[in-house]
């Protein structure tokens, strides 16, 4: 189960996205940025990623994109992506910081969470992948063959989605208190954070009609080859959202100092976050409209909707939409277990134990993930398209082993950094919430740590699939991680203390997926004609591994003796967190050196060609 990145542009939640960037890593929970196409110059609709963050690429039309199907085209749009996605992460990760300075990390948070999951949930769910997956291929064909450049098919599959969404919006605002009990029975048992969550959920539903305008409109844009739009405008959002847990802040004190609760919280407290989430996917949604009018679109209502090709495509979508609901399934069962272990966690004094730190701690863990292995994988993947189309393996199993063998170069240590500093890094960006708040997220970070490896493998292998069109294959790998991770999860919240059981669920989710490497590694390697350059990369991982752990060992010492010595405040974690990276930094490249390992080599010499320019 990957975790998608999310239309809102937050952190990805417990049902695995992603993206993604995005889950699927659907964050979906609250995951960055809506679901990205990359530019593919490759000709032919391209198969979803893991996921509603990732998936439905497809190649510009070629009336439109021709000019950029070349090198220089697929750079420039290539490093716009990038930019918006580095930029909408960290604007989403500073979202997060301000949540956490106004209302804490405990079960306020965690109420505030589930309300805002849902309506990513319920999206993906009724149309989110069958968008991605095959609605986008579609209008590329349409503005291929139609007299009208596609314009009609655009505008009648934007009428239909808004019409569907209007329709489930209204009934899911009225089930409110139903969605809120299917997604934690602890909540609804207790009538503060019962009232409280709903409220939340009042508010928050209605933004699955913007999370749909915006990706339907992002997506015509997307098969015109702008891809700007769509990467940049979740940056809006996460700025309003921010803009109103400052307000809150600012009326209301910060949580430190105002301790506010499910029992304390004013309603106008409650209706200033709530609209100003509303808001937010609001203006992202309506700033995609200034794009669209400079492309020569016009924007009509169309009802004609039978007869013109929208069945056949919903026909199309089955995998993806069991992919999405497999997921879905897992996000359940985790926010259920997270918001019971959280609640009976801050009883006994602990917060930051609860739903709100998983996710909180899945955002930050993600990011190395969607900022190294996705861009090396989006310049990759086209060349893996064609290799498909000509069934030349060779190719394919090169270029997997390219990233694969990449990628390792700054994920593995960062995951180790992860293991070692994920106290100071979280006890330094979350202080505003609390020491004790702050700490608990770092627990979660810890355990999350190791567990980006896999993560990041799986992300590449399934490339594998997808460029030969394959999203069967994925499906039922999806299946085994979902079920490893909610099985896990479960036998966590059952054997552990309640302060500890959304660490392990944390832990559960990284050997979820390192069962799911193994088993697509198989599958790949038989389509593959039975070789993926095993040896050679299975021999940089392990290098890797032993050159972060030594690593990980000194550094995560020379912290906690700073942190000993200095105390767990703001200036004691940075202290500890600049000692320990610096150490962790130099014991991992003197080993690595002394391994000689010709990935660190030729980064390295990237590097400072870059700095030398």
């Amino acid at each position: 189960m990957s975790a998608p990145n999310d239309p809102r542009g937050d952190a990805r939640g417990p049902g695995g996205g992603t993206p993604a960037d995005d889950t699927m890593t659907l964050r979906v929970v609250p995951a960055d940025d809506t679901m990205r196409l990359r530019h593919l110059p490759a000709p032919g609709p391209m198969a979803p990623h893991d996921g509603p963050a990732h998936a439905g690429e497809a190649p510009p039309a070629p009336s439109e994109a021709r000019k950029s199907s070349g090198p220089a085209g697929l750079l420039k749009s290539s490093a716009v992506m990038a930019a918006g996605t580095i930029v909408s992460r960290i604007t989403g990760f500073l979202r997060t910081l301000v949540m956490a300075a106004a209302i804490g990390v405990g079960t306020l948070n965690d109420s505030y969470q589930v309300a805002n999951v849902l309506p990513t949930m319920i999206y993906v769910l009724v149309g989110g992948g069958a968008l991605n997956a095959v609605f986008v291929p579609q209008l590329v064909r349409a503005m291929k063959k139609d007299d009208d450049g596609g314009e009609a098919y655009a505008n009648r599959l934007l009428t239909l989605v808004m019409v569907a969404l209007a329709g489930v919006t209204v009934v899911c605002v009225l089930a409110a208190p139903l969605l809120v009990h299917m997604m934690s029975p602890d909540i609804a048992a207790d009538p503060e954070r019962r009232a409280v969550t709903v409220a939340f959920a009042r508010y928050c539903l209605p933004t699955l009609f913007f999370m749909g305008a915006h990706v339907v409109l992002g997506q015509i844009l997307n098969a015109r080859g702008r891809f700007g739009a769509m990467m940049w405008t979740p940056v809006l959002n996460n700025l309003v959202i921010i803009a109103s847990f400052g307000s809150f802040v600012w009326a209301f004190g910060g949580f430190t100092d105002s301790a506010v609760s499910p029992a304390t919280i004013t309603p106008e407290g409650v209706r200033l976050l709530g609209l100003g989430t509303l808001l937010g996917l609001t203006v992202q949604a309506l700033a995609m409209l200034p794009y669209l009018r400079d492309t020569g679109f016009r924007l009509r209502l169309r009802f004609d909707f039978w007869g013109h090709g929208l069945g056949k495509a919903m026909g199309l979508a089955k995998w993806t939409l069991l992919f999405v609901l497999v997921n879905q399934l897992g996000m359940i069962v985790v926010t259920q277990l997270a918001t019971k272990a959280g609640s009976l966690a801050e009883r006994a004094g602990h917060t930051g134990s609860g739903i709100t730190a998983y996710n909180y701690a899945l955002l930050l863990w993600q990011m190395p993930q969607a900022i190294i292995t996705v861009s090396v994988m989006t310049a990759v993947l086209p060349r893996i398209s064609r290799s498909a189309q000509d069934d030349d393996k060779a190719a394919i199993r090169d270029d997997i082993s390219y990233g694969l063998r990449t990628s390792a170069v700054a994920i593995v240590p960062c995951a180790f950094a992860f293991l070692a500093l994920g106290v100071p890094m979280s006890t330094l960006l979350y202080a505003g919430s609390g020491a004790e708040g702050a700490r608990g997220i770092g627990f979660v970070l810890m355990a999350f740590g190791l567990g980006l490896v896999p993560y990041s493998v799986q992300y590449v292998v399934l490339r594998g699939f997808y460029a030969y069109e394959d999203t069967r294959t994925p499906f039922y790998n999806t299946v085994v991680v979902a079920l490893v991770n909610a099985a896990g999860s479960a036998l966590c919240f059952a054997v552990l203390s309640p302060r500890w059981a959304v660490a392990g669920m944390a832990a559960s989710y990284g050997l979820a997926y390192a069962v799911g490497v193994g088993i697509a590694w198989r599958r790949l390697r038989r389509r593959l004609g039975g070789d993926l350059d095993g040896r050679r990369v299975l021999g940089t991982y392990a290098r890797l591994v032993v050159a972060g752990a030594p690593a990980a060992l000194a550094g995560g010492a020379v912290a906690y003796a700073v942190t000993k010595a200095l105390g767990s405040t703001a200036s004691g974690s940075l202290a500890a967190l600049l000692a320990g990276g610096l150490v962790l930094l130099g014991v991992f490249l003197a080993v690595a050196h002394l391994l000689r390992l010709p990935e660190l080599s030729a980064l390295t010499g990237m590097v400072r060609a870059r700095l030398g320019r």
